[in-house]
């Protein structure tokens, strides 16, 4: 059974990027700040098609094991644009389904990504994602909006967040306008980490 799922870095202070984004400063440029430990790791780099990381320890297994578990993905248009400019060919290797307004054919890229942009709401993206993942999960991907819009359509299963311990004082906040009262939320795993702590949620519906 296909779970709904997101797995986001934020800062101490709760944000999930910093201010003034662009494609010329993805995420608000802070990154570095809030995804250090990722950097760090292997298998970030090898899951998207680029050499880099230091070391492949117990936080490279945990990006494995989130890859592995993901069919398809879910974000705004707003991420996709940050990233368009970016990323590699078939960095996800999976359909990704973009919310927004503007019509567009898909852009199918080399190996199995394909980007489908959808215009008609989150739950027409989510039935399309569910086709696709083959019984894998479905990743909202970001950005922030995007992942309150499904927090608050009661629509998410679980969520893994990474907890930097950095202050960051201002940008977008990844639970701002949350209906507090949708989920009882349950802690499932904490896991320690140089750069990071680690903490899955399970979301039920009250």
């Amino acid at each position: 059974m296909n779970n709904i799922i997101f797995d986001s870095g934020i800062s101490l202070d709760g944000f999930f990027a910093g201010d003034n984004r662009s494609p010329g400063n993805p995420m608000g440029g802070v990154s570095p700040k809030i995804h250090k430990w990722m950097f760090k790791q292997k298998a970030f780099w090898k899951n998207i098609n680029m050499e880099g990381g230091e070391e492949y320890g117990p936080d490279s297994k945990l990006i494995d094991d989130m890859f592995a578990r993901t069919g398809s993905y879910i974000m705004g248009k707003r991420m996709f644009e940050e990233g368009e400019v970016h990323w590699e060919e078939d960095i996800y290797k999976a359909d990704v389904y973009v919310l927004t307004h503007e019509k567009r054919e898909p852009w199918v890229q080399k190996g199995t990504t394909t980007f489908y942009f959808i215009n008609d709401g989150i739950q027409s993206a989510l039935e399309k994602a569910k086709q696709s993942a083959k019984g894998k999960d479905i990743r909202i991907q970001g950005g922030a909006d995007t992942i309150q819009q499904y927090l608050n359509a009661g629509l998410v299963d679980e969520f893994f967040i990474h907890i930097a311990p950095v202050f960051l004082g201002s940008g977008i906040r990844l639970f701002d306008g949350i209906n507090k009262d949708k989920y009882d939320l349950q802690i499932v795993e904490v896991i320690p980490s140089d750069l990071t702590t680690h903490l899955r949620y399970k979301l039920t519906m009250k």
